[in-house]
């Protein structure tokens, strides 16, 4: 006779209704570049490459500029053809990439400009003060303070033998007192 082995099943738990409703919540971002995923991948496995219009390409710019300027608004993405999305999603990734290499310039003209101010301030006040600052600079540190961490992995026969062995050797060291009251001096 073959044995067979039926899992627990909770009871009352309500499951979603379709596979929207189990999908989670995403930013407006992380939408887009699942919808440009799927439909890169859908054009490629069909063969049927994706070539936007200049409507579709005004599309996505309009849609872009609102995404700029109102960050909390969530376009309705299922409502556009997938070249205005592949287009925009291009966009979007495209200005990431230009933000992070604006701010990495940014950093490095403030660096700069600390460094000039170290070399060429007037006086011993100001050239501490562009020291401090720079030493705060991501990446520079100098203030920062650190703590190291070593994670020592046991199995649970090691870690039962290290108590016991520091249990016996603090054994060995109790010592037995005798508590004798004094009396109160009234």
């Amino acid at each position: 006779m073959e044995n067979i082995i039926i899992p627990h099943i909770e009871e009352d738990v309500p499951l979603p209704a379709n596979a929207t409703e189990a999908f989670p919540e995403l930013s407006p971002k992380e939408e887009l570049d699942a919808r440009a995923r799927t439909i890169t991948l859908l054009a490629e496995l069909n063969n049927n490459p994706l070539s936007p219009t200049s409507e579709h390409v005004a599309q996505a710019t309009e849609i872009a500029t609102q995404m700029m300027n109102d960050p909390k608004a969530r376009p309705e993405f299922k409502n556009y053809p997938n070249e205005t999305l592949a287009y925009l999603a291009g966009m979007v990734s495209q200005m990431n990439v230009q933000l992070v290499d604006d701010l990495a310039e940014m950093k490095m003209y403030v660096v700069n400009k600390l460094l000039y101010e170290v070399e060429h301030a007037s006086n011993a006040k100001d050239r501490l003060r562009a020291l401090r600052d720079l030493g705060e600079v991501d990446g520079i540190d100098a203030f920062k303070k650190r703590s190291e961490v070593t994670m020592k992995v046991q199995s649970i026969e090691e870690v039962e033998n290290e108590l016991f062995e520091t249990l016996s050797s603090l054994k060995k060291k109790a010592i037995d007192v005798e508590v004798k009251e004094i009396p109160s001096k009234k």
